[in-house]
């Protein structure tokens, strides 16, 4: 059959394409010939047979927001990060990645699969440095069998995407040392193929092998997402040569991946000033052709901790109007703790509505009609379509009545001195007077 790439390229329209056409409001033959170029990708794993909401980035599509999930090593409750995919299934998430990095992470991630109605996301390397540690042994003994042996047995499993740091090499790696970060590297999975490589003075499994990478990822039709090992960690740091030398190794990665049939996404940056996200964005788009470029965040500020969800969602918000494909989201706990079930609400909610003000730039009319169909109802103090036009209708319902017992009229704040009260008020008493004359 072939994967979603290979199909296009035969001039196939396939039902996740008429699917995401519809979902879109975009032609199926502009999806087909979007992905057959690789400008858009299908998250769809061949043995996934339970997603409901299917999800595609890329050119002309609206910006997908990301859920990160998972237990650690010093907290895991299968219960509560099921609490937390439920959490992401009803309020819109379009992606969900699973990132157990302790524990049973096979039975967290088949639960994951099994609950979850959209694509769902791992980062192999993850279990296979727990498996060393379960082993007592170091993340430097692990093998390029033992690694493939993980990332072939998620794909198995029916996951639809996957983070490989491929473009950490051996020569990145010895860089580290050499460049003046503030923050170093902050990237798990970078960190620890950076110490394997370094300690074995080996090149990176995923790079060295990249072709046997892109043989088992086009068996399952798994979207490899080339990870941000090097992204900044502090703003200050941002657009260093780690960075940019592993973007530039990933788009040429990335075009190979294409050549190959396999889809491909690029992950960046992480922490970034504000007025560098759009140059980031048209450089990943430049070096890659148009990739779909998948953003962490982006942390426009250093010193938000307790909200960096909101400082997140501007950074990802800028991201989104500048062109980028989808914004994995931040919580109020990044860079404190694990989040907790309500702490993945709010930042998802939150991205949602980043996702959707880049969109309003990005894809125009299109998407402005949402707002202004809100705008209409707030005229007329329709506050059942108002509820129903919110991204947390049951919390906008809240707020709404947390003074008032009754959904009509006016809201508290301004009363009986209401705008949409007070003007249509003296227009009908103007009226009356007109007719008395």
């Amino acid at each position: 059959m072939g994967t979603q790439i290979q199909q296009a390229r035969e001039g196939s329209i396939t039902e996740e394409m008429k699917i995401i056409s519809k979902v879109e409001g975009v032609e199926p033959e502009k999806i087909r010939d979007r992905v057959a170029k690789g400008k858009v990708v299908i998250f769809k794993n061949i043995n996934r047979d339970n997603i409901s909401r299917y999800t595609a980035i890329g050119e002309g599509l609206t910006t997908k927001v990301n859920v990160n999930i998972g237990a650690s090593t010093d907290h895991y409750i299968l219960e509560e990060e099921m609490k937390k995919v439920e959490i992401a299934n009803t309020f819109g998430a379009d992606t969900i990645m699973d990132l157990t990095d302790g524990g049973n992470i096979d039975l967290m991630r088949r639960e994951v699969l099994k609950k979850a109605i959209m694509p769902v996301g791992t980062v192999p390397i993850y279990q296979v440095y727990y498996e060393m540690v379960a082993k007592r042994k170091y993340v430097i003994d692990f093998t390029e069998d033992d690694f493939f042996n993980v990332i072939e047995r998620h794909f198995k499993d029916g996951v639809d995407f996957v983070t490989v740091h491929t473009g950490i090499t051996l020569e990145l790696a010895k860089r580290i040392g050499k460049v003046k970060r503030l923050a170093g590297v902050v990237s798990r999975g970078g960190t620890i193929l950076a110490a394997w490589e370094i300690y074995n003075e080996k090149e990176n499994p995923l790079y060295s092998n990249f072709d046997y990478l892109l043989e088992i990822a086009r068996e399952y039709d798994v979207v490899l997402s080339l990870g941000d090992a090097l992204r900044p960690g502090g703003t200050g740091d941002a657009h260093d040569e780690l960075q940019v030398g592993e973007l530039m190794i990933n788009a040429r990665l990335a075009k190979k991946s294409l050549e190959q049939g396999v889809q491909v996404m690029i992950e960046g940056p992480g922490h970034m000033p504000l007025d560098q996200i759009d140059m980031d964005v048209k450089l990943e788009k430049e070096l890659t052709g148009g990739i779909p470029y998948y953003v962490l965040g982006i942390l426009p500020t250093d010193i938000a901790a307790g909200y960096d969800h909101i400082a997140g969602a501007i950074g990802g918000a800028v991201a989104s109007a500048s062109g980028a494909d989808m914004l994995c989201y931040l919580t109020p706990a990044e860079h404190l703790s694990l989040p907790n079930p309500d702490q993945v609400k709010e930042g998802l909610i939150a991205f949602k509505i980043a996702a959707h003000i880049g969109d309003m730039v990005k894809l125009g009319n299109k998407i402005r009609e949402e707002d202004n169909k809100m705008s209409i109802a707030r005229g007329s103090l329709d506050w059942k379509s108002m509820f129903s036009y919110t991204f947390d209708k049951d919390r906008a319902k809240e707020i709404y009545r947390q003074y008032k017992g009754f959904e009509a009229g006016s809201c508290t704040m301004c009363g009986d001195l209401c705008v949409y009260l007070v003007l249509p008020r003296a227009l009908r008493a103007k009226e009356r007077n007109v007719k008395k004359t």
